[in-house]
Formats: structure tokens, C-alpha cells, sequence
């Protein structure tokens, strides 16, 4: 426990990959040894960190260990894809349902109801793709902006030595560089 005069330690393995391939492999990893994902975190967009710093930086290894960098919590690949099909589902349904009412109000035949299910549904499912195209491009965005700059940041919270040390393990194995573990006082 800490007294208003301490201020609790938090300790950080940190490693830059080249690669999204190997960025994920180590994420990956990590999960499966019993790592929790909101014990990682990366490297938020550019602007994000451009505006924290007041400049444009150069290489990522220059903000391994600012410790309070913007950050983005880790969100699998799946879960995005299964945002992105939410979102053109529900825009479908949502277009479906939009001129469906009116035709039924209307007193319109079965097949003028279909019709229009079919027509809003498409409208919706059109828009709905587009959104999530966006939402796709905006990773890949943020993705290959780190990799311009020297590589994806990965930082894992460890709460211990042991931890640590199968922090920077999976890190280096995963063909992570400048692997080290770092402690900041927590804010």
C-alpha cells in the first residue's frame, strides 16, 4: 500500500518491430502465456503523438521511454473485422427497416415490401462497406506509419520479475529489437 508521499512503480517491457507479421506473432504470444491485453499497449496515430510532443519525431526508440506517450489499447485483428462487419450489418438491417415501413404503411403488395427490404438493404449494406473500409485503412494507416518511422512499439505492463523476464523473451523471440524493460512512477 502507498502513502500519499510514495508513488507506486510501474515497470514496462518495451520492444520496436520491423514487422506487422512479427508485431503480432509476439502479441500473439503474449496472450497465449497468460498475458492479459490490457496489459499491452502501442503507440497511438502520429498526430496523437505530435501533439503530445509539440514536434514531429523521427524514430519510435526516441519515445520508448517517455512514459506518458499516447497510447492506444491493443485490439485484435478479429475484433476490427468483427467491427467492420457490425457495422455493415447493421446499416444493412437499418436501411432494410428504413423503407420497408413506409411500403408495408403504404398498403404495398409483399413484393413492393421485398422490394424495398431489398433496395434499403443494399443502400445500407453500400454504406455500411464503405465505413468500414475506412475503418480498415485507418489501422493500416496508423500501421505503416510507425513502420516509417523505425517500427511498431509494444509495451507490456509486468508486475513482476518473472513476468519480465517472459515479457522480454517473447519480445526478442518474435524478432523484437532494443527489448528492455523500463519503470516510471505511475501517474
Amino acid at each position: 500500500m502507498t502513502t500519499s508521499n510514495e508513488t507506486e512503480a510501474v515497470r514496462e517491457a518495451v520492444g520496436v518491430f520491423a514487422t506487422e507479421k512479427s508485431f503480432q506473432n509476439a502479441i500473439d504470444e503474449l496472450l497465449s502465456s497468460g498475458f492479459n491485453r490490457a496489459e499491452l499497449s502501442l503507440l497511438a496515430s502520429e498526430d496523437a503523438v505530435n501533439e503530445k510532443l509539440g514536434h514531429k519525431y523521427n524514430k519510435v526508440e526516441e519515445l520508448e521511454d517517455i512514459p506518458d506517450i499516447p497510447r492506444a489499447a491493443y485490439v485484435s485483428p478479429e475484433t476490427i473485422g468483427d467491427a467492420e462487419g457490425g457495422v455493415v450489418g447493421g446499416l444493412m438491417y437499418v436501411g432494410a427497416g428504413v423503407l420497408m415501413g413506409p411500403a408495408a404503411f403504404a398498403g404495398g403488395t409483399l413484393a413492393a415490401i421485398i422490394t424495398a427490404a431489398l433496395v434499403g438493404g443494399g443502400s445500407g449494406a453500400l454504406i455500411g462497406a464503405t465505413l468500414a473500409t475506412l475503418i480498415g485503412m485507418q489501422r493500416a494507416d496508423t500501421i505503416q506509419e510507425q513502420i516509417d518511422h523505425g517500427g511498431l512499439l509494444l509495451w507490456v505492463r509486468v508486475w513482476d520479475e518473472e513476468r519480465e523476464k517472459k515479457a522480454t523473451e517473447i519480445l526478442s523471440r518474435n524478432s523484437g529489437r532494443d527489448v528492455h524493460v523500463h519503470e516510471f512512477a505511475a501517474a
